[in-house]
């Protein structure tokens, strides 16, 4: 069965932010993501992963002023120095974490940008930003995201993130893989999962329409779950979905999957 983790950016919302790392680990959780840890303090958070045994897995490099609808600035010409400012801080977060891995949200194109432009900023930004967590032995990771959730998001396939990661030309670039965004794009999952396993390094998971949690849409886990550990993935599966109701009376697939080992 794989590893999943709970993100706590989007369950356990019932409670205050500090308190969901005791709430995933009492659901049955062994590791945590989220998108940021920057609004708390490192010493922390470190505490809340000893006291409750809990792996960080995963957040996210910082994204430029979220709050304002920005969702990445790794594309943006003028915003080089403020994204290659944010390596630094994610690394030295990551570090006192002990988060081996970081995912990088590359942005949304401004109107009437040039995607050539903002192409070759975006791969300056990952060789830097790969070559940076290379040293402290962090994967680099990049998202595809659909472009209905995040209109004008500028990578939106699994091919188009190859693409990228090509260009970079790096070792340590990953793709991470969101079950409900590229069924959203361009379904085939398992056929893609199984193809472009050696460069997927973290998948993350919500059902479709309406992203919440397993068993609530079109999307067959069950079968993907077995598909994945047929294929041989060992990584973890994030669980990033909007629980229905509550985030416990959202947890009865997690409850079923852990009854049948």
């Amino acid at each position: 069965m794989p590893k999943f983790a709970a993100n706590l950016t989007m369950l356990f919302g019932e409670q205050p932010f500090l308190d969901r790392f005791a709430a995933a680990k009492a659901a049955g959780f062994n590791g945590v993501e989220y998108l940021f840890p920057y609004d708390f303090d490192k010493t922390e958070l470190r505490e809340q992963l000893h006291q409750h045994g809990l792996t960080q897995v995963l957040h996210n490099l910082p994204a430029g002023n979220w709050a304002a609808g920005e969702r990445g600035i790794a594309i943006l010409p003028d915003r080089v120095d403020e994204f290659r400012d944010g390596v630094g801080r994610a690394i030295d977060y990551a570090k006192a974490l002990d988060c081996r891995q970081l995912n990088c949200l590359v942005g949304i194109a401004p109107e009437g940008a040039d995607a050539t432009d903002l192409n070759e900023t975006l791969i300056g930004n990952l060789r830097f930003a790969a070559g940076a967590l290379a040293k402290e032995q962090i994967r680099l990771l990049i998202e595809p995201i659909n472009t209905i959730d995040i209109p004008g998001f500028f990578m939106n396939k699994t091919a188009q993130a190859l693409q990228i990661i090509s260009e970079v030309r790096s070792s340590n670039l990953f793709v991470q893989y969101d079950i409900y965004h590229m069924q959203v794009m361009e379904g085939d999952l398992a056929r893609t999962l199984q193809k472009h396993l050696p460069r997927i390094a973290h998948v993350q998971l919500a059902d479709n329409p309406g992203r919440n949690e397993p068993g609530t849409g079109e999307i067959n886990y069950p079968f993907l779950f077995r598909h994945l550990d047929a294929i041989g993935y060992r990584g973890w599966i994030g669980c990033e979905y909007k629980p229905r109701t509550t985030t416990l009376e959202g947890l009865g697939w997690h409850a079923a999957l852990t009854a049948d080992t």
